[in-house]
């Protein structure tokens, strides 16, 4: 399925494969020899979504661009199943495992793996070639690569990125933090109600 979201309308190239349970909304592009499985949505939040050729995204993986981070793929990049990306640059020949997780303004160099379940958080920059462990965290510029159990070290560099303050702009000790936040991005969210489908 095909949308038109904020007067932009998906552009795929002719040699690329998309199912028809897939979602593509607004400013979308897909090059030659790419493929978009069933149940996978890609959507274009106010910024664009740029995927090179030969670019695969399994089930129900999700990417989305915000009208602050962008995201661009490289070209010879898996996205494995659940796998989700938002807001991330992603280089050439990168391999994001079932469930991964790529956040806003991160940075995934050439030939990189981020192995199941994985994290690249906010802002996080992997260099060229770097492996991500099954269920670690990356965090940080440059990054540091943490096991889960170590929670507090990981909340020690995570709380320095900022997250609400740089995805939704609002300062994490706001009394009413969840409800600014929800308003604000289901404020933003519901510019899909003007949504056309386009195929």
């Amino acid at each position: 399925m095909r949308f038109e979201h904020l007067g932009a309308q998906p552009r795929i190239h002719p040699d690329a494969v998309v199912a028809p349970t897939a979602v593509i909304s607004g400013d979308v592009t897909i090059g030659a020899g790419s493929q978009v499985l069933h149940g996978a949505v890609i959507t274009a939040e106010g910024g664009p979504v740029i995927l090179g050729e030969n670019v695969i995204v399994m089930e129900n993986a999700l990417i989305r661009a915000t009208s602050v981070n962008a995201v661009r793929i490289g070209s010879h990049v898996l996205v494995g199943p659940m796998a989700s990306i938002s807001g991330a640059t992603i280089a050439d020949e990168v391999f994001l495992a079932t469930g991964t997780r790529v956040f806003n303004g991160a940075r995934v160099g050439e030939r990189c793996e981020v192995r199941i379940n994985a994290v690249v958080h906010l802002r996080t920059v992997l260099p060229p070639e770097t492996v991500v462990p099954i269920g670690w965290v990356a965090v940080g510029d440059p990054a540091r690569l943490l096991s889960p159990d170590r929670h507090e070290e990981i909340w020690e560099l995570q709380h320095d990125l900022d997250f609400p303050g740089y995805v939704f702009g609002l300062d994490r000790e706001t009394p009413d933090l969840m409800m600014q936040l929800t308003e604000r991005y289901g404020s933003s969210l519901a510019r899909h109600a003007d949504d056309r489908r386009v195929d």
